[in-house]
């Protein structure tokens, strides 16, 4: 059910936001309000709610991306502080490990930390049933993995994320490949969602149009649906079945709380 939150103590705008419980639905109704905040205020009003969530002593999963960012910031902060204590983190990405390293939080991994308290990290789209999309970043793997290892999985975006069904806002739904004959394994893709008018293209960086390469050495091909993909499920099997695929981007059943920030107020959604 959507709790609403009329503080939030990030700046003085943020404060003015309200939002009013009137739905049970994963993209509640919000009270508007005359207050204008920018995409990456939104986004750290939704990572500063959701760091409230960390205590200390905890194993914290550190996601990746812009709003993640802000999370591993304000979790530094507190550190610092004196305000959390016994932090142990776990990056999702390389570019995260960096950060984290550079603001002083103390770091692990899984085969240290299996079991993960709490992980905060964004989403590219989130649907009425908290299914998610990740993975534009390109730290796919690394998210699910840590994740799938955590108690509570907590995800914050912005309202620009939310979606009527995953692949609804025609972007990528990306999928980690092995490299080696890359290019057979996309057409096996794009078959497996004919029906859909997918889509595949190889990520590619700059203009040379080199190979994007994940932390792990691997490349990833991004699906772009015309129509619904289906069953959720069916098509996460269907993937994962083919041979050369590593992972994809697909988060099912996986987040169990949902922070999502709008310039018409804020909501929490819990599983």
């Amino acid at each position: 059910m959507a709790i609403a939150y009329p503080h939030f103590f990030v700046s003085e705008k943020a404060k003015n936001l309200m939002v009013t419980p009137t739905t049970t639905s994963a993209h509640p109704t919000l009270t508007p309000t005359p207050t204008t905040l920018s995409q990456d205020e939104l986004k750290k009003i939704a990572a500063y709610k959701a760091v409230e969530f960390v205590e200390s002593g905890m194993v914290v999963g550190l996601g990746t991306g812009s709003t993640a960012k802000h999370a591993v910031d304000k979790i530094a902060e507190l550190l610092n502080l004196g305000k959390l204590n016994n932090i142990v983190g776990i990056p999702t990405s390389s570019i995260t490990h960096e950060q984290a390293v550079s603001l002083g939080i103390p770091l692990s991994d899984l085969n240290k930390h299996p079991i993960v308290d709490i992980a905060i990290d964004g989403a590219d789209e989130v649907d009425p049933q908290m299914n998610l999309v990740k993975g534009r970043g390109g730290s796919l793997l690394r998210e699910k993995m840590v994740e799938a290892a955590s108690k509570k999985f907590i995800v914050i975006v912005d309202e620009s994320k939310l979606v009527s069904h995953l692949g609804g806002t025609g972007l990528a739904m990306p999928v980690e490949i092995v490299p080696f004959c890359w290019k057979f394994t996309l057409k096996r893709l794009e078959m497996l969602f004919i029906e859909a008018g997918c889509v595949g293209k190889l990520r590619v960086v700059g203009k040379s149009g080199e190979p994007y390469v994940t932390d792990n050495g691997n490349y990833i091909i991004d699906l772009f649906f015309k129509g619904d993909m289906g069953n959720l499920k069916e098509a996460s099997d269907a993937i994962l079945s083919l041979a050369g695929v590593v992972e994809h981007g697909m988060f099912i059943d996986m987040a169990n709380t949902v922070i999502v920030a709008g310039k018409l107020g804020v909501s929490i959604t819990n599983k």
